[in-house]
């Protein structure tokens, strides 16, 4: 029975980064539902928010995520930061995920992180602004789905891995 890692958050919370650490510690294959998505699209998310819409985009997303959860191998899944819009998807990550983990943090530190990335169409003008907005729309909805959550607040990615590794699979804690 594979064993499936799901990682949520907002944009900039250190899903990717710190999952593919993740992944690698338990010998896990890595998955960015972003990345499922460009693949498939043979687009930017940049570019398919410009020339389909949002609409399109989490029609995509969806898919993405129903892929990312039907992994017949251990799997640490990265969840695009608005995978937890739908209920579809809430639903979906509840049925097939072993742990989700929440990964935290302030609107600030979101913003200083997400603004070095050019593929986030939500936070284009006033990113802090827009990630106050989209933070508070979302952080029941995180929690929600959350088994645990990590602020990231002045760790690195390497506490970060451990607290995850520690929670997800205490036998892999070093």
């Amino acid at each position: 029975m594979p064993r499936v890692v799901v990682l949520v958050g907002m944009m900039g919370s250190g899903k990717t980064s710190v999952g593919k650490i993740v992944a690698a510690r338990l010998g896990a294959r890595f998955v960015d539902t972003d990345d499922l998505v460009v693949a498939t699209a043979g687009q930017t998310v940049r570019a398919i928010f410009a020339e389909q819409g949002e609409p399109a985009f989490r029609l995509l997303e969806a898919r993405a995520l129903a892929e990312a959860l039907s992994a017949r191998d251990d799997v640490v899944v990265a969840a695009a930061g608005g995978t937890v819009l739908s209920d579809t998807n809430r639903q979906a990550i509840h049925q097939h995920a072993d742990v989700v983990v929440w990964l935290d943090a302030d609107v600030r530190t979101l913003a200083e992180r997400a603004s070095r990335d050019v593929h986030r169409p939500l936070i284009d003008g006033d990113t802090t602004s827009r990630l106050t907005t989209l933070n508070d729309e979302r952080r029941s909805l995180y929690a929600s789905v959350a088994d645990m959550r990590i602020d990231t607040v002045g760790k690195s990615i390497d506490d970060v891995v451990q607290s995850v590794v520690a929670g997800v699979a205490p036998e892999h804690a070093s």
